[in-house]
């Protein structure tokens, strides 16, 4: 076996790393890529991280050449070029923007969640804006809803760009913010994620506990 050739900055506990992650498992990609631990966050970047992503976000990938993809949508939009079995983003046509746009609407509750989850954390509880974190929190559960009405056939349809995004946002939920028991008003997604969260790749990147 060749010694990985890409350099992946990551950090487990982030729910887009996740995503490029189960991708690599998914299409057998995941011996080209050797993982390098990070931390950042919004008031303390990772050096090292920042010399070739000036915007400092986790994930971003080191290629062979030395230059650096950063953002998980590109990053996974590479590797889908990279491997031999069926495209997990479709190609062309309406199937590729209807699967983005699911995608989107994950990185949508993602981008919701992580805020929430700063601003809890991070700043102290006098100074948490409260209408801001209730539509943060709003976001999350329209989006939801909307998947839960239109998009189940979907996503059970195929693990593709479009149902690893769903799996990792709401493994992300789980994780950060159990306290918004999101299966009470979505059954079947509960249902569906109960399934595909047994995949040995969701399995296998699962956030430390």
């Amino acid at each position: 076996m060749s010694a990985p050739s890409m350099t992946l900055f990551h950090n487990p506990a982030s729910p887009f790393v996740r995503k490029v992650r189960v991708l690599l498992l998914e299409t057998g990609q995941h011996d080209r890529v050797t993982l390098h631990g990070c931390m950042p966050t919004p008031v303390n970047p990772d050096a090292q991280l920042v010399q070739d992503n000036p915007v400092g976000k986790i994930p971003a990938l080191r290629l062979p050449d030395g230059s650096v993809l950063h953002d998980s949508r590109v990053i996974l939009d590479y590797f889908d070029h990279q491997h031999v079995g069926n495209p997990l983003i479709p190609r062309d046509g309406s199937a590729r923007w209807r699967r983005l746009t699911l995608a989107s609407m994950a990185d949508g509750i993602l981008d919701a969640a992580v805020l929430v989850r700063y601003e809890t954390a991070l700043r102290p509880v006098e100074k948490h804006w409260a209408p801001w974190l209730d539509e943060q929190r709003n976001k999350i559960n329209r989006t939801l809803a909307e998947l839960e009405q239109d998009a189940i056939a979907e996503l059970t349809s195929h693990f593709d760009i479009a149902a690893i995004s769903v799996a990792c946002a709401l493994g992300y939920l789980d994780f950060r913010h159990p306290d918004m028991h999101w299966r009470l008003a979505n059954p079947q997604l509960a249902a569906w994620y109960a399934e595909v969260s047994q995949r040995p790749s969701m399995q296998q990147t699962q956030p430390p506990a």
